[in-house]
């Protein structure tokens, strides 16, 4: 327990040098407004992404339905900061997003998550467009496929950074703890794990709806940042988007996903310039890596504190 702490408390550290290094390349006017857009963005998709591999890479539950707990997020939060623009309003409609997204997770996960691989993929997959159709077809409170403008915006990249190290720190402690042992059992061995007493599908459940819970708290900052949204930022495509980052980083990699949450950022930003073809370079360059490297850019590897620690006793003595 001690060690853990010890281990947090150096990982906020770090956090807090980031943060200080970016204030002052904010603060002295370094951090252009395209920039900014950029790092809020990426610090989007590591809190999408990070969610993401706790259901794939932790569980070994594949899931395609990650745009939908999103959505539940984005409309909830710019649902409740219309009717109250304040920073109260949009804090409660954080909170509201993340409650119903993990209550429909859980009311969805537990059927769906008895199922595995490409019939679990086709499940979650379905739900995510579940959502979408309702949210689409609620004219009266989402108005429908028009969507939703004049969002009051309440998000900053200083905030974005906040709940990016808050995500990360809670699901790596979650990874660490007994439960999360438990949960990397079942993607190890499922029938080894039920064997030896594991609640299997309890542990797939759990790891499914914190997943779905990190969704709707990107969605909701998403949501104020753009102040604009439709059921269109939600499709199929949203949920490839976010896998791509869980596959490049390494499946099962929280380090790996960080990485390439922000390599794949800064490479959009770069090829803004490209026009119509940007996106056939950015295709191209992600089937290049994946080539050379089919298991992700960090495979399983994880940027580990605690092994740096050991290491530098070792040489001391």
């Amino acid at each position: 327990m001690k060690e853990r702490l010890k281990i947090n408390g150096i990982w906020l550290a770090i956090m807090v040098v980031i943060f200080a290094i970016l204030a002052i390349t904010y603060s002295t006017g370094l951090m252009s407004p395209v920039v900014e857009t950029t790092l809020v963005m990426i610090g989007i998709n590591i809190i999408l992404a990070a969610g993401l591999n706790l259901v794939i890479g932790i569980s070994g539950q594949f899931s395609l339905g990650h745009a939908g707990f999103m959505a539940i997020g984005a409309y909830t939060t710019a649902i409740m900061t219309i009717k109250m623009p304040s920073i109260v309003g949009f804090l409660i409609g954080l909170v509201l997003g993340c409650i119903l997204s993990g209550i429909v997770a859980l009311l969805v996960g537990i059927p769906t998550l008895r199922l595995s691989g490409d019939y679990l993929a086709i499940a979650t997959l379905g739900v995510s467009e579940i959502i979408r159709s309702l949210i689409m077809n609620m004219d009266q409170i989402t108005n429908g496929p028009a969507g939703l403008f004049g969002i009051p915006p309440f998000v900053t990249w200083s905030m974005v950074y906040l709940f990016v190290c808050i995500t990360l720190i809670l699901i790596t402690n979650y990874i660490h703890s007994a439960a999360g042992r438990a949960t990397l059992s079942v993607r190890e061995n499922l029938i080894a794990a039920e064997s030896m007493g594991v609640n299997v599908t309890k542990y797939k459940v759990v790891a499914f709806v914190i997943g779905a819970m990190t969704a709707a708290v990107a969605g909701g900052m998403y949501s104020s940042y753009v102040q604009t949204i439709v059921p269109g930022n939600f499709d199929f495509m949203k949920s490839i988007d976010i896998l791509i980052i869980v596959v490049f980083g390494g499946v099962g990699s929280m380090t790996g996903t960080v990485v390439a949450a922000v390599l794949l950022g800064m490479l959009n930003m770069y090829l803004q310039d490209f026009g119509a073809i940007r996106m056939i370079i950015y295709a191209f360059a992600l089937v290049i890596i994946m080539i050379f490297k089919p298991s992700g850019l960090l495979g399983t590897k994880e940027f580990s504190v605690k092994k740096l620690l050991s290491k530098g006793g070792k040489q001391h003595v």
